[in-house]
């Protein structure tokens, strides 16, 4: 249950949710949160109160609807009032399910195209709201974010459009590059780590860890995700391992140079289970890379964790690796779309958001500090103290 002390600052506004139809699954779940803390809150507060005026809701979820043209343009629009409110738009750039048609040709939805749904919702609120926070697990255009060329800052453009419409808070969790958020330093931006949902999904389905440097190390697959693996040793108490990637700078495939061979840095590795973190899985060639040549170095399980899992080349990988023994588990977290198919394969766990999210929204509409929710170290180092004694963790625990 959150922290009545949230009551003794005032809503910024009534408390409105809309998710986009390409977020819309995970925001029910995060509505039932809000619905079933804000009615337990108000038990013993003056409900007559204007100050709490539409502070107890049956559903926060406010409708929208983005109806496409036979030319594939669009339009936004509304279903309902508004006027007055402190709305939180979720957006997953994305999800790659929704289709639609043009001139007859049925496409999937590209992140170009919930971006701009995204922005025709905004224009369609028109100033009426109170405020505009948007929720963009994945931040749209995340790996354009620096100049290596005469490149596009994609990431940045659309920072700063967002603002120039009227977003006052940005939320988004594991960013590429945090640093994007220098595009607008004086707005809000919110770059949330799944570290401690990661820990608690890991611990809770794998009951015969030893979470010490004998048995355990992290590895992170590159140099840019190293910070990651740092955060996460340091609480586990254990060793870092690290890959670089030869690239071939005189081609580009796919949009990205073509890796040569991946080069380890660390300890011996002989033995013990290994955790490989980074913050997506886009076709999983290089995880998977990665993985092999830490069973070539004889690692004993081999842990896949991403924030974000794409899955661009398929599943059939993944299920070849774990039937060849490359890979024991994949976790990823739910803030993206995830293919029904997922949950079906027996290497696969999702880590649920939802909760999380619900937490960040109650303590942002109420301007409530959110540093406690940002800085997990209490909460993990309570959940491996639990699992040292345990072998497992209890599902009695916050967020």
């Amino acid at each position: 249950m959150p922290d009545a002390s949230k009551l003794s600052t005032i809503p910024v506004g009534q408390l409105g949710l809309l998710p986009l139809e390409s977020c819309c699954n995970l925001g029910k779940k995060v509505d039932k949160y809000l619905v079933k803390w804000r009615k337990a809150r108000l038990v013993k507060e003056p409900k007559e109160s204007i100050i709490f005026d539409g502070y107890e809701q049956e559903t926060f979820l406010l409708k929208s609807d983005c109806p496409r043209f036979a030319s594939g343009e669009a339009k936004g629009t509304l279903k309902g009032s508004i006027r007055g409110k402190d709305v939180f738009l979720m957006v997953d750039v994305g999800n790659y399910s929704i289709e639609y048609s043009q001139c007859g040709i049925v496409k999937p939805m590209s992140p170009d195209d919930h971006f701009q749904d995204l922005k025709r919702i905004i224009a369609a609120i028109g100033g009426k709201a109170r405020r505009i926070n948007v929720i963009m697990p994945f931040l749209y255009e995340s790996r354009q974010h620096k100049r290596t060329n005469r490149e596009s800052l994609d990431c940045a453009l659309a920072l700063q459009e967002l603002v120039g419409m009227g977003v006052e808070n940005i939320i988004t969790f594991d960013a590429h590059d945090p640093r994007v958020q220098n595009a607008i330093p004086v707005s809000g931006f919110e770059n949330v780590m799944p570290t401690y949902q990661f820990i608690k999904c890991l611990l809770k389905t794998t009951p015969d860890l030893k979470l010490d440097s004998d048995h355990l190390m992290i590895i992170s697959p590159d140099e840019g995700a190293m910070h990651r693996a740092i955060y996460f040793a340091n609480h586990f108490g254990v060793d870092v391992g690290m890959f670089y990637k030869r690239r071939d700078y005189t081609r580009v495939v796919n949009g990205k140079n073509p890796i040569v061979a991946h080069e380890f840095l660390g300890d011996d590795v002989e033995g013990k289970d290994v955790i490989i973190i980074d913050d997506m899985i886009a076709s999983g060639e290089s995880m998977l890379d990665v993985a092999r040549e830490l069973k070539k170095r004889k690692a004993n399980r081999v842990y896949c964790l991403a924030t974000f899992g794409l899955f661009t080349a398929g599943l059939d990988v993944f299920d070849a690796a774990k039937k060849e023994g490359i890979i024991e588990k994949v976790i990823t977290t739910n803030v993206t779309y995830q293919k029904p198919e997922l949950f079906e394969r027996d290497w696969y766990e999702s880590a649920d958001m939802s909760k999380y999210i619900a937490y960040l929204i109650d303590h942002i509409n109420h301007d409530a500090s959110i540093s406690d929710l940002l800085d997990q170290s209490e909460r993990i180092q309570a959940r491996i103290s639990e699992y040292k004694e345990k072998h497992t963790i209890s599902d009695n625990y916050e967020a």
